[in-house]
């Protein structure tokens, strides 16, 4: 606990407070406009920017994170809420609040469970390209979703083209001050970025958009504003769990836990690489879920790791979590004194936050750079896109994953191999295939594979042993299996080498296994291979091997 705090100095709030001020003033647009992705009220993106620091500053193990409303994390709670609301009966009073707090509880009991039992690495299977490919889907399906709040217009449609179809239908309904103000705001958050204003862009529509609307009456003319938000703040409660379908609630919770998990490491690696500070992701699973778990006690939404406020406290010399704590005191503040000017905030104007937030998902740099590194994992990069488009967020994480795991299997599914030789005037052994100059080793054929030989690729594995012994010149003796890069083998896998062994002895050649693990030669022991071909075929070393078996090592 307070490891973000560890060795307070008071000196150190000389950095601290500038860093949570500025925090929380660009924290605060976005904690009002999120919560609008998942049909939220405003001011539960302010309870969950107030609360999250603090439990993270508590049980976070990070001295710079700032966790808070992440765009990606909100629309995948959306999709989370429209299933369990979708699951409701029809007549059902739907309390939107009450679900999205079960859903931050169980985003948070998922943290805790995966910290207890160390899967931190869960992390590593939403790839940085698959994350890549997957919030540009994210990000094109909260553009969509914008439409409505641009335009003034009730959009009944879902997926990416049917909204800008059926707007397309209802332009005589388009309310054109609404879709005037929002375009313009947009513009503005542009203007700011192209010429590195020095204030925030969302703090600037947010100043400008309350000061226009005070003025000329917005709401008096059409224009949709946020309403009313309570100046106070929630109490401690349990959200009523049993009158929800709790199967969907943990499957939401599943998917939500994920991307926020998922995305949030890579954020936090992503910054320690500028730090030096580092990242462990099952120390992180404790503050994440603190940090999850606190909003859900307090009528908010589930969080994550803010890329824009951690980039805020880096840029303004935040030196530890007393600049969160700061941020929260900042917005307790706001949400006291300030709730009358926030209820005439244009809802356009918080549309063109969303729809710039949206747009930096979409790392195209990024995309570059993976297309030049790898294509294949540009492919994926693409499909996790594609899934998140074509079937929606909460499944599109579904196939993020399952792409994911596609890319896994697919490297170790066909694990390199080769032949390996001498080279005159060099010590050790080189690949034939790749080496021209070097020669096979007199008498004997040594044989590695760099990989693990289990279930789903133990036949390619037969098929490449088997189709190298046919082809050994006459007069081999025996075939060496360099079992080094062997870390795992199952019953599969044995069932595989008893073939080739099998296949060799009809040929009257000694199959002889070099440098095998403990534990793969348990799984030989215990399937009868090791009997088979005999534990004076087990050698520690390649050299050993070929000593023992035509009295040359050097083969040279």
């Amino acid at each position: 606990m307070l490891r973000g705090l560890a060795g307070f100095n008071k000196d150190w709030l000389r950095s601290d407070i500038p860093a949570g001020l500025s925090i929380a003033a660009v924290g605060l647009p976005s904690a009002i406009a999120y919560p609008a992705i998942a049909g939220l009220p405003p001011e539960t993106g302010i309870y969950a920017s107030i609360v999250a620091p603090i439990a993270y500053a508590i049980f976070g193990p990070s001295r710079l994170l700032i966790v808070g409303p992440d765009a990606a994390t909100m629309t995948v709670l959306a999709a989370a809420m429209a299933a369990i609301i979708a699951a409701e009966p029809a007549a059902a009073d739907i309390d939107r609040v009450a679900i999205a707090s079960a859903l931050a509880l169980g985003v948070g009991i998922f943290c805790i469970a995966a910290k207890l039992l160390r899967l931190g690495v869960l992390a590593s299977f939403l790839s940085r390209p698959i994350l890549v490919g997957f919030f540009a889907g994210v990000s094109l399906s909260i553009l969509v979703g914008q439409i409505s709040r641009f335009t003034g217009v009730k959009i009944e449609s879902d997926g990416l083209l049917a909204p800008v179809l059926e707007i397309l239908g209802k332009g005589s309904l388009i309310h054109w001050p609404s879709l005037l103000f929002g375009l313009s705001m947009f513009a503005l958050l542009w203007i700011v970025r192209a010429f590195n204003v020095k204030v925030p862009g969302p703090v600037l529509v947010v100043v400008v958009s309350v000061i226009l609307s005070a003025l000329f009456d917005f709401r008096g003319h059409g224009i949709a504003v946020v309403g009313d938000i309570p100046s106070g703040f929630p109490s401690l409660s349990l959200p009523a769990l049993h009158q929800m379908p709790l199967d969907k609630i943990i499957l939401g919770s599943a998917a939500v836990f994920l991307v926020s998990f998922g995305a949030g490491i890579v954020a936090a690696r992503s910054f320690g690489s500028r730090t030096g500070e580092e990242v462990d992701a099952n120390q992180e699973l404790i503050g994440i879920g603190a940090a999850n778990i606190a909003p859900g006690l307090f009528g908010s939404f589930p969080i994550s790791v803010s890329d824009s406020r951690t980039a805020i406290n880096l840029s303004t010399g935040g030196v530890s979590q007393a600049a969160g704590l700061v941020s929260a005191a900042t917005l307790i503040a706001a949400l006291v004194f300030l709730h009358s000017a926030l209820r005439i905030l244009p809802i356009p104007a918080l549309a063109a936050i969303l729809a710039t937030a949206a747009i930096s998902l979409i790392d195209v740099q990024e995309l570059k750079k993976i297309w030049h590194i790898s294509r294949m994992e540009f492919v994926f990069a693409l499909i996790a896109m594609w899934g998140a488009i074509s079937f929606g967020v909460l499944n599109g994480v579904v196939v993020a994953v399952a792409a994911t795991f596609v890319y896994l299997l697919r490297k170790t599914m066909f694990p390199r191999d080769g032949l390996l030789g001498h080279i005159e005037g060099r010590h050790g052994f080189f690949d034939l295939a790749r080496f021209p100059e070097a020669r096979p080793v007199e008498g004997a054929a040594v044989f590695a594979i760099q990989g693990n030989i289990l279930f789903y690729n133990a036949d390619y594995v037969r098929m490449r042993l088997t189709a190298v012994a046919k082809e050994l010149a006459p007069g081999t003796n025996c075939l060496v299996l360099d079992a080094s890069a062997i870390t795992h083998m199952d019953s599969t896998g044995a069932v595989a080498l008893d073939a080739v062994a099998d296949a060799l002895a009809k040929r009257d050649i000694v199959f002889a296994i070099a440098d095998l693990s403990e534990e793969s030669r348990g799984i030989l022991e215990r399937a009868g291979v090791i009997n088979k071909i005999g534990t004076h075929n087990l050698f520690n070393g390649r050299e050993e091997a070929l000593r023992a078996l035509i009295g040359n090592s050097a083969g040279q």
